[in-house]
């Protein structure tokens, strides 16, 4: 007898509530791991953000108010200080790659479903989602043990750049 399909149901978030909360970057001082998080008082998503590097302490401070989401040859970096994500490995289709932890358990979720559900046509809420917009190579069911063997890879902690 079959197994029932594994369902997902898109929760419609898109690119900005991930990058509203801090962001695993890596430093580049010791390229350790470190964080972008809003700077002290600052409430919205334009305001500046703080590096703070969890291994040699290193710091900075943007201004904010410029996002930009990937830096030269298409590589995802941090949309404030343009420094390469943490959680971030190559496949030989493209990147797969997370701002944290939750972001990557949502997208080992996606990829892991064989059954993608949608809002509903009629619905009147944000159609084209962080999910809906991931690249063809990274939906499709021939390369769904590729991507989560990248995913685990990146989740074991041992993300490799190449």
């Amino acid at each position: 007898m079959p197994t029932a399909p594994s369902r997902f149901r898109d929760p419609r978030t898109t690119k900005y509530d991930y990058v509203a909360r801090s962001i695993l970057v890596r430093c580049p001082v010791c390229a350790g791991q470190a964080q972008v998080v809003r700077a002290a008082g600052e409430h919205g998503l334009w305001g500046p953000r703080r590096l703070s590097c969890l291994h040699c302490g290193a710091s900075r401070t943007t201004a904010g108010g410029t996002l930009c989401f990937y830096g030269p040859a298409y590589e995802p970096t941090d949309p404030w200080l343009g420094l390469p994500l943490w959680l971030c490995t190559r496949t030989r289709h493209g990147y797969v790659w997370a701002y944290h932890h939750e972001h990557l358990t949502l997208l080992r979720q996606f990829v892991a479903a064989t059954l993608r559900e949608r809002a509903p046509w009629y619905d009147t809420g944000q159609k084209m989602t962080a999910m809906a917009r991931l690249p063809r190579w990274m939906t499709k069911a021939g390369n769904r043990a590729e991507v989560l063997r990248a995913i685990d890879r990146l989740r074991a902690g041992t993300p490799r750049r190449t």
